[in-house]
């Protein structure tokens, strides 16, 4: 190989070490900005004194069939959800609304949805207090569903209120 080969070719993984690290950049400023935000209005705000403690996090384990299933006190009732971060509020089978209380006759059944089980109608309702794991939240909406659910969902009317959620490999958890 012949010297100019020999500086060719270094220029060559030179090159293409320096594109490599200059997307590797990019990606990194794209993601940076949100950072740099938090971090922004983070030092804007007074710090939080040492004497009040950041409520703890509270933990759903995966199950088996790789599900979240949640056991929750709504209305001080126990009511068992599976986690749904793509139902857009809690939604209630007619036996568990039954169970917290409300007259399923008197109910307005004027909302369309969609479910895994197809087209069905719902009503819409305000739940007091829904506890799961520890996280209180009150005044929750909610949909009962008419007909089609097996089993009710912890939506984003829920989930979307708490401060942060995140799903790992062996749980879920939440930060009220």
């Amino acid at each position: 190989m012949s010297q100019l080969s020999k500086y060719l070719f270094v220029a060559m993984v030179s090159g293409a070490s320096a594109i490599t690290c200059m997307r590797a950049v990019e990606v990194v400023q794209q993601r940076a900005p949100a950072a740099q935000t938090a971090r922004a209005d983070t030092a804007l705000q007074s710090p939080v004194p040492a004497s009040v403690p950041a409520e703890p996090a509270a933990t759903i384990r995966k199950a088996a069939d790789g599900e979240y299933w949640a056991n929750g006190v709504v209305n001080g009732a126990k009511v068992r959800f599976l986690v749904d971060t793509g139902a857009s509020a809690v939604a209630l089978t007619p036996d568990d609304a039954r169970k917290l209380g409300f007259d399923m006759a008197s109910l307005n059944y004027g909302y369309r949805v969609v479910t895994a089980g197809g087209s069905t109608r719902a009503a819409a309702v305000k739940l007091a207090s829904v506890t799961v794991a520890g996280a209180k939240l009150s005044d929750v909406d909610a949909l009962v569903i008419e007909k089609g659910l097996d089993t009710s969902l912890l939506g984003m009317s829920y989930l979307g209120r708490l401060a942060s959620f995140q799903a790992t490999r062996e749980a879920l958890i939440l930060q009220p």
